[in-house]
């Protein structure tokens, strides 16, 4: 019988240890999400950790089952998270669960294209027209409005704004 557990891995090594442990022949799952990072000039994307410096491996806990021996002397391998002699072992329903989560996350969202024209739909700006700029990462939106005959940069949840053909 198998069953999920959990590993520690050093900092910022999650990808050493999942492909070292996946070349040993284990069954590992490392989530990755989708992040949007606020460069100066751009928003990038990345995928990065859902739990950095964490890993799920699928261990066979029958006697026949592969020694777990190498694992601690994997590269990137922090340990096997354990409770007192306890290894906590993961249900199949929260790995089904994070591997959908983590597959549905990584498709981007795109709420609107750069220079595009907007209408605010709520809020103390509604009515008003706005260019679209960027997304800043955090699930809200720069626009540029208009007032006073200035250009103001204004930062915004998208679900406030509607296209305008």
């Amino acid at each position: 019988m198998s069953n999920w557990f959990l590993i520690h891995t050093k900092p910022r090594q999650e990808e050493k240890a999942f492909e070292n442990l996946k070349n040993q022949g284990f069954d590992c799952f490392y989530p990755k999400i989708l992040q949007e990072h606020n460069l100066k000039t751009h928003l990038s994307l990345k995928l990065s950790p859902l739990f950095p410096s964490y890993l799920f491996i699928q261990l066979d806990t029958t006697v026949r089952g592969q020694s777990w021996q190498p694992i601690k002397s994997t590269i990137g391998v922090n340990r096997l998270v354990t409770f007192g002699a306890q290894m906590p072992k993961i249900s199949e329903d929260l790995i089904y669960t994070l591997k959908n989560y983590s597959q549905h996350e990584n498709q981007a969202k795109d709420y609107f294209t750069q220079g595009e024209k907007v209408l605010v739909t709520s809020g103390p700006f509604k009515g008003i027209e706005a260019v679209f700029q960027m997304k800043d990462g955090q699930d809200r939106v720069f626009v540029l409005i208009d007032i006073l005959s200035k250009s103001s940069r204004l930062r915004i949840e998208p679900s406030l704004l509607k296209k305008l053909n």
